[in-house]
This record gives C-alpha cells, structure tokens and sequence, in this order.
C-alpha cells in the first residue's frame, strides 16, 4: 500500500476530524490574514553588499548624510515664489512637518535658490528623515497629519521623493488586491459552475483555494513580523493561493467523480457488500493515491520554482519565494488534507443543484482524443508552424532593457506621482537623482596634495557633457584656483570663512571627501548609467585620482548594481530549478526522456510571455487599452519572478498531463494511445484549470501599479498559451515524433527506482482497486 494510499484511507476515516482541525485553522487566521498589508513593506532592492549601498552606508556613517528625504513641493497659479503669500505657507508648512516623528531637518528653498522653477511657480523643501529608506513610509502618518491642520490657499503642497512614492505603492496595491477580487472571485465562480455543472462541485475548488489564501496571508503576516517581506506578495498569494487551489481541486474532484462512475450505486461493482458508504470511501482512496499523487509532485515542482526566488540576496525576491513557498505548501496540504475529507463527506451528492446536464462519457475518445490523433497523423506539419509561432511572440524580448522602478510605475492621479511629475517638468529629473562619490585619500583630504588632486578631477568631473554640476569642498567658489583652496585649507584653525568651514565640514572628515554630481538624466537614462561605467572605470578621462579609492553611489548607480546584481544571480537560479525540477519528474514519470522534454516545452511558452511583456510595457503597445504610460523598460525583478512562478505553474500542467499519459502507458504500451487517452482525460481539466488561472491573474489587469498589471498579464498570457498552444499541439506533436523513446529508461535505474522509490501512479490505482 502506497503513502497516498494510506493518506487517503486516513482522511476518509477521519474526515470529520480534518474538517474540524481546518475549522480551526481558519478561525484563528481570520483576524491575522486582514493585518498581512500592514505587516509588509515597499521597497527590498537593494543589498548592503552593492557598491551604491556601500557608498551611501559609509557617507551616512562618517558624514551624517540621511538616509531617507521627503520632498516638500510648493505649486500655485496665482502666486510666485518670494510673494508674501506663497512665503507664509511655505513657513507654515516647514514649522508643522519640523514637529512630526523622524523628521531631523529641513532644507529649504529660501537658502537655495536652484529650488525654485524658472517661472516661480514651483518651489520645494528637503525634509530630512532618521528611517532607513526601506522604513521611510513610516514618517508618512505624521507628516501628513501636521499638513492637513495647515489652512488651505492658493499655494498647493504635495509629497514627493521616496518615502512618498513607497507609501503610495503600498495603498494602492492593497486598492489593487481588493479590485482584482472583486473582478475574479465572481468569474472564477461562474467557471466553475460551467466546468463543473453543479453548484456543490463547483463550491469546493473555491472553499479550498479561498481557505489556503485566508491560512497563507495569516502565516505572511507572522512570517513579516520576523523578516522584511515585501508589498508586493499580497497581490502575489492571492493568485497563487486561488489559482493552484482551483488547480488542485479541479484535478481531485475530477478524479472523484470519474470514480465515483466506475462503480454505479446499482451496478455490478456494488455487489458483494459493496455499500454507498463503500464506493465513497474507495473512490477517495483512488482519488488521493493517483490524483493527489499527481498534486503532490505538481506541488513540488511549483515550490521548487518559487524556492528559486529565495535563492536570491534581493529582499523583494527572498520575500516572494518565501510567501509562494507559503502558500504552495498550505495549498497542497488542503488539497490533500481538506479536499478528501468534504468528497467522503459529500460522497454522492457532489453533482447536486446542477446547472447544467453532466456527461458520463469515459471512453476516451473524445474530443481531446480526437484532436490528439490529428495532430500524431501530422506532426511535423503541426510542430514546426506552432514552434514558429512561440518563437515569434517572444522575439521582442531580444531589444529587452532592464531597469529600477520609480513613480513612473504610478497612476498619474496618485499624489506622489503628480507631485513627483511637477518637479520632473519644472527641474528635470537628474536633479532628484545625483551620483554621490565616497572618496578616500591618502592622508586628510585637506593635505595640499590631496585638495590639488580633487581640484583637477572635479574640473575633469565638470567638463563632462552629462554632468551639469560638481559639489564639493573645491566647488564651493568657482572663481577660487587650486592654489587659493590649498591655502585656504592649510591655514591654522581651518578656513576662516564660516560658510567654507560649514561646507567643508559637510563635505570631508579625515581621509573621506563626498563629490555630489548632478546630471540631466533620470536614474534609469542609458547615458546615466554609461557614466556610471565611466566613473568606476580603472582608465579614461574620467578615472580616479591616482592613490585614491571612489564608491559610485545613489541615482544611476543604485539601478545598475540591482540591475546587475540580479542579471548576476539568475543563472544560479534557473539552474537549480532546471535540475531539481527535472529530478522530481524522473522519478514521477520513470522516464530519462520526458522531463528533458517537459522543461524544454514550459520554456517555450515563458519566452514567449516574456516576449510579450517586452512588446506591450516597454514598447507601449495596448497601453491605451490596458491604461497604463508605457514605461520604455522591463522592470528587473518582473522577468525573474514571472520565470518562477510561470515554470511551476506550467509544470503543474505539464504533471496533470503526462502523468495520465503514464497510466495508459504502463497498461498499453502503446504510445500514441498513452498520448490520445491521456489528453482526453486531462485536456478538460488542464484547460478548465488554465481558465480559472487566466480570470484571477487576468483581474490583475485592472491593477493601477504597472508592476502588478504586468505580472498579472504575463502570467494570463503564458498560461493560456501553455494550456492551448502547447497541451493541445506541441506535446502530442513531440510525443509522437519521439515515439517509444518517450518512456526509455535504463534497466539499472528502472530496477534501483522500483526497490527505492515510491511505486508509479499505474502502481498505486491498480493495488487500490
């Protein structure tokens, strides 16, 4: 008797008790699962291992500069900056944001006159934070709360900068998780009701999806109390959660019910004391020792793809892998667990409140089967026009450019966001993005040789057409000369000038010197990130001084090193999902040759979700359709986390199927039947699944954050194509073409497996019945 087996029999007998412990369960995860979003945290792309954060870690350690900035934007129609009006309410808003939590200093505008737009309309402060910009947010509450006591006129102020743009990146994806339930909890159910026909039937793969979501976000929320975990694995386990639940159910109830025809209440197989009570209990044993057989190793493959994420150093990543490894572990225990105890409980009356006629057909030849044995009579001639075609929708992911997210991936409504647009028309983007250089010398960088050093490299700084201005404590005076600061600096007590002093006291201490660089470039421009190169270049005009070390940090730089931090660290990841994934189906399938097929086919179908992503978010099209500013780039962590969930979720189609495939295999040997039966037996239930996947991660589409809608889309958009293009053409096509050698293991391993390993799902039904 097989594991499955006697899990089964288990959760038959004691059923209610299941029930009962799942009760449980969810009534203490109720409460929990509602707090999850306020337990979760924008933010986690970078690492402190990263050059950009070195540098920004050593200048806020040695030179105070803050962790984290608000940006107070002043806008009116009427007045102009230095007016008696729009003066007034810029004091009366920088006296009220000096009394909220963590705010350590202010600077304004009145001191700076590069502060003020060109037309006097637009003016902004500098809030200065005592929060780590991963903990920003948390300022937000007080702040706003001193601003909303201001009286309102005709001076405007508004919130920018990244504490405010990683607030509303966390209300709106809340906003965003409610809107996509709203959307797909009704259609999800009117599919069921069609796939299934009955109300009862249909009721299950939502009772078990909607309890492993409810349990999932309840664990995030402890789980998130103890490491930071990210905002974006709310909208991430309520897909996973209701999509593998549907998954699961569906293949199990299915299953049930086939079995539940195999032995008719009045037909020869109840005979010999075989009772209702009889039927129903043998049916759950079939059910979970080959159907939840299947959902276990469907399960572990789908882990595996998100254990991938966790792999990573990025906190935005380990967060995601952790949650879905949260939710696939919960989902498949309700599967296996909860699913079987309410089938033993419902038994018979699984199809009751029907709505629509349910067939009984199980001769395998239906119309799955039949589409199946015209492919096989052609399969070249289905293969290559349909390999051409995947190929084809992922070509654009060829001109793919990677970058950060910033306010861009906003709603244009969203006040960050506009704020964050007002100041990007009035002063450019480069100027809310400057290149900080952490500077070591050889001695103080006040030493005569030391400020003649920094002299010529700030002016060779300062000659580069991409960099509009140089700060630092030998640009405090354009019209002073090398000489004149190295006097100025060797005098006795320091400078005499109390402005040169402050400045330099800001700037250097000891051996350490900060060069702030403003450029006319956002933080994801390609010339901002070429200069970036050119600074941390060995060689070239703009290399550093010689006996100098430099730390490139802040704007560009913190895009390059996540960018190449992750493009560094994937391959790791796709290899170990390759291989464990690839193990976990030899020993489903007892095959050397179907897992190297199943990998090659869920790559297909995720190049060509990835060529899609690239065609619409980055090249712009269906952006008027889907409502959305094209972003002219893929975000980085998009085609890393789509990779993982998208290999497991096409895996998980890929068990359903090969593993009915399997079953008439080892009771045929016969592999154009092994392929035609088993597609007609799993074809429904693969394309029913498919469809519940597409509605709940397709609701996404509605999502105001770019990020979501494209995640949500690009999951939609492969799994429809896995579902369709590769179930129903591309599989049958290659099983065909490779014939008997689909199924070829080596005798000595075939032997080792049989006295080593848990027996095939073939194994298992016929020893049940």
């Amino acid at each position: 008797m097989s594991s499955f087996e006697r899990l089964g029999r288990l959760v038959h007998r004691r059923r209610r008790w299941v029930i009962a412990g799942w009760a449980v369960v969810l009534l203490v995860a109720l409460p929990l699962a509602p707090r999850a979003a306020s337990a979760l945290r924008a933010g986690g792309f970078t690492l402190d291992r990263l050059e950009s954060a070195q540098a920004r870690s050593l200048l806020e350690r040695e030179l105070g500069l803050p962790s984290s900035a608000l940006v107070l934007v002043y806008t009116s129609a009427t007045e102009s900056a230095g007016s008696p009006t729009f003066e007034a309410t810029t004091r009366a808003a920088a006296a009220a944001i000096a009394r909220a939590p963590h705010v350590t200093g202010l600077l304004s505008h009145s001191l700076a006159p590069d502060q003020v737009s060109a037309d006097r309309t637009t003016a902004y402060d500098i809030v200065l934070l005592d929060l780590a910009p991963d903990d920003s947010p948390d300022a937000l509450p007080g702040v706003r709360a001193q601003l909303a006591s201001l009286p309102t006129g005709p001076v405007q102020v508004s919130l920018a900068g990244g504490p405010a743009f990683y607030g509303d990146i966390q209300s709106v994806s809340e906003a965003d998780l409610r809107r996509s339930e709203v959307i797909s909890l009704p259609l999800a159910a009117l599919a069921l009701l069609l796939v299934f026909g009955s109300v009862v039937a249909a009721g299950l793969p939502l009772a078990v999806g909607g309890g492993a979501v409810v349990v999932s976000l309840a664990v995030i929320w402890v789980v998130a109390n103890v490491t930071q975990m990210s905002i974006f694995v709310l909208n991430l386990a309520t897909l996973l959660g209701l999509g593998l639940g549907v998954d699961y159910a569906l293949l199990m109830t299915s299953r049930f019910r086939e079995e539940l025809r195999r032995r008719p209440a009045n037909g020869p197989s109840s005979s010999g004391g075989e009772a209702s009570a009889g039927r129903v209990a043998v049916a759950v044993e079939v059910t979970v020792a080959t159907a939840g057989r299947a959902v276990f190793f469907s399960g572990l493959t789908v882990l595996l793809g998100l254990t991938g994420l966790i792999l990573f150093e990025f906190p935005i990543l380990r967060s995601v892998g952790i949650a879905g490894a949260i939710v696939v572990g919960l989902t498949v225990s309700a599967a296996l667990t909860l699913l079987p105890a309410l089938l033993s409980v419902i038994g018979d009356r699984l199809d009751a409140l029907r709505v629509r006629p349910i067939g009984t057909s199980d001769d395998g030849d239906g119309p799955w089967s039949r589409l199946a044995r015209r492919v096989m009579e052609r399969p070249v001639a289905v293969f290559i026009p349909t390999l051409a075609i995947l190929v084809i929708l992922g070509l654009p992911f060829l001109h793919v450019r990677f970058n950060a997210p910033d306010a861009s991936i906003l709603p244009v409504a969203v006040p960050s966001r506009a704020a964050f647009d007002v100041l990007d028309r009035e002063f450019g983007a480069g100027r809310f993005a400057p290149l900080y250089l952490a500077i070591r010398t050889s001695g103080a960088a006040t030493d005569p040789a030391n400020v003649a050093a920094l002299y010529d490299y700030s002016r060779r700084l300062a000659d580069d057409p991409r960099i509009t201005r140089v700060d630092s404590y030998v640009d405090i005076d354009p019209r002073l000369k090398r000489t004149q600061y190295q006097l100025m600096y060797a005098a006795p007590g320091g400078p005499p000038d109390r402005f040169v002093a402050t400045s330099l006291a800001a700037t250097t201490k000891g051996d350490l010197t900060l060069f702030t660089l403003t450029t006319p470039y956002g933080p994801n421009a390609d010339p901002a990130r070429a200069l970036v190169a050119a600074l941390r270049a060995s060689a070239g005009p703009l290399a550093r001084p010689t006996g100098t070390s430099v730390l490139v940090g802040g704007g560009a730089a913190d895009v390059v090193d996540v960018v190449d931090g992750m493009t560094a660290e994937f391959p790791r990841t796709a290899l170990f999902i390759f291989v464990s994934t690839y193990l976990v189906l030899f020993v489903l399938l007892r095959s050397v040759v179907l897992p190297l097929k199943a990998l090659v086919m869920n790559t297909l179908s995720i190049v060509a979700a990835f060529g899609a992503l690239v065609w619409i978010f980055q090249d712009g099209n269906l952006s008027a359709l889907l409502g959305f500013q094209p972003l002219g780039y893929v975000e980085t962590t998009q085609p890393v986390i789509l990779f993982c969930i998208l290999f497991g979720l096409s895996m998980d189609y890929e068990v359903f199927l090969l593993s009915r495939m399997k079953e008439v295999w080892d009771r045929t040997g016969d592999n154009t039947e092994a392929v035609a039966r088993g597609l007609e037996r799993s074809g429904r239930i693969v394309t029913s699944a498919a469809l519940i996947v597409v509605v709940v991660a397709g609701s996404f589409a509605f999502a105001d954050i770019v990020l979501i809608k494209a995640i949500g889309l690009g999951v939609a958009i492969s799994v429809a194509l896995d579902a369709t293009v590769v179930r129903a053409l591309l599989v049958p096509a290659t099983m065909r073409l490779l014939g008997d050698r689909n199924w070829w293991m080596p005798a000595r391993l075939e032997r080792w497996m049989t006295g080593r390993l848990p027996t095939s799902e073939a194994e298992t039904e016929a020893s049940v019945r």
